[in-house]
């Protein structure tokens, strides 16, 4: 059985070491919206250098997580002081393997499986 969660409000999602993100519901718009990002559109067009799969993972992660990500919590400098949300942070944030893990694993890989439950 398939639930849906009509929520369109943000929810906030834990995912390792103390790190936050409010992130909008992932939807088919946001989906599309990714697929426009240049990096994706600049790996899509690699023909000379094929982009693997676990680096086009990397660049799918990214540009949905600067489109839905509205705020964060426990993100902080060398010194520990909370950076702001930016673009660069997200990217710099989904570096590190443990976090880009429980992305991966909380909120884009239920889309995915859908996804691929339909296509089965």
């Amino acid at each position: 059985m398939l639930r849906l969660n009509l929520s369109t409000e943000p929810r906030w999602l834990d995912l390792a070491h103390g790190v936050r993100l409010l992130v909008e519901p992932l939807t088919t718009a946001i989906m599309l919206a990714a697929r426009s990002d240049p990096t994706i559109v600049a790996a899509a067009g690699n023909t000379e250098d094929s982009t693997s799969n676990d680096d086009l993972a990397r660049i799918v992660a990214k540009a949905v997580a600067r489109i839905v990500v509205k705020d964060w919590e426990g993100v902080g400098d060398e010194d520990g002081k909370p950076l702001p949300l930016t673009p660069e942070g997200i990217d710099a944030l989904l570096e590190l393997w443990p976090i880009f893990e429980a992305f991966q694993t909380k909120y884009i890989a239920g889309a995915l499986i859908l996804d691929a439950e339909k296509n089965a």
